[in-house]
């Protein structure tokens, strides 16, 4: 299940009825009112039926409304504690927010995106895809705008400990790529909303052509983690004032940092060697001024 319901609902609205639209808006709008209100109550607030919130509940995977509510308070009770931990009324960032509050923000956004993230982590999935890694004679990573900056960071980090790792930013260059990958190969994609076209068909012609193939995106069920053999699933919400990725970057990040200590331990002692030798060839050399 979802680490973030709310999160699920959202992504949930495109494809509801009119009237278990009126559920997820009205869940939406305010959270803290499922945690108070009964089925009946909230079937009333909503102007629907008892079975259309019943309906609704389970559409989101829940047994049934006592479910979801309970998912909702829990949701509800951590927001409500990151906010507090920083001081804040709302997380959401205004126009007229002073620096200190844009920090403080952010700070709760990405702590949250981080938490749940982690909490979230599917240990079977992390754990196919890191031997996969471990195994592969090859890994291509695919990512592009925002999300490319993780597939390069993933990508060094492999690097470092031996791996063939490769990413390329061009779209063209990447579905190149990724086409004549084999069944030795490891192509790992990555991207926020999973619908990113040039990733999207980078995975499609990897995987017919033998390789296994590793999304990592926000949404569990976007055509980038119905099309990749794993998934590996980030939390995070973005600001509707953001002007770039954040929270979503620090997602990838947190998940591709733990994705990388896992392919470490897998590969065990050989790994020392390549991070000793990459280390001391990247530091600086200094010389004596004389002085």
């Amino acid at each position: 299940m979802d680490a973030d319901v709310l999160a699920l609902v959202r992504r949930s609205v495109p494809r509801l009825s009119a009237a278990e639209a009126r559920v997820a808006e009205t869940i939406l709008g305010d959270p803290t009112l499922v945690v108070d209100l009964a089925i009946n109550d909230l079937a009333r607030l909503c102007s629907t039926s008892l079975s259309t919130v019943a309906r609704f509940a389970q559409s989101l995977g829940f047994s049934g409304y006592r479910e979801l509510r309970v998912a909702v308070a829990r949701t509800v009770t951590l927001a409500q504690a990151q906010q507090a931990r920083f001081g804040l009324d709302t997380t959401a960032i205004d126009r007229d927010d002073e620096p200190a509050a844009i920090a403080a923000k952010l700070a709760a956004q990405e702590i949250d995106a981080i938490e749940k993230t982690a909490r979230g982590l599917d240990a079977a999935a992390l754990d196919r895809a890191a031997l996969a890694i471990v195994g592969a004679r090859h890994i291509e990573i695919l990512g592009q705008a925002s999300s490319s900056l993780t597939a390069q960071d993933l990508q060094q980090k492999l690097s470092r400990i031996g791996c063939s790792a490769a990413h390329s930013s061009d779209p063209h260059l990447s579905l190149t790529a990724a086409s004549i990958r084999t069944a030795d190969d490891v192509v790992v994609a990555i991207s926020h909303g999973g619908e990113t076209q040039e990733v999207v068909r980078g995975v499609e012609v990897a995987r017919d052509a033998g390789a296994l193939t590793v999304a990592i995106t926000s949404v569990s069920d976007s055509s980038l983690a119905i099309a990749a053999d794993v998934v590996l699933v980030t939390h995070a919400q973005e600001s509707p004032f953001r002007m770039a990725a954040m929270s979503s970057r620090i997602a990838q990040l947190a998940l591709v940092d733990i994705l990388f200590v896992r392919v470490v331990q897998h590969r065990g002692e050989p790994v020392v060697i390549p991070l000793q030798l990459t280390h001391e060839a990247a530091a600086p050399r200094r010389r004596a001024s004389g002085r």
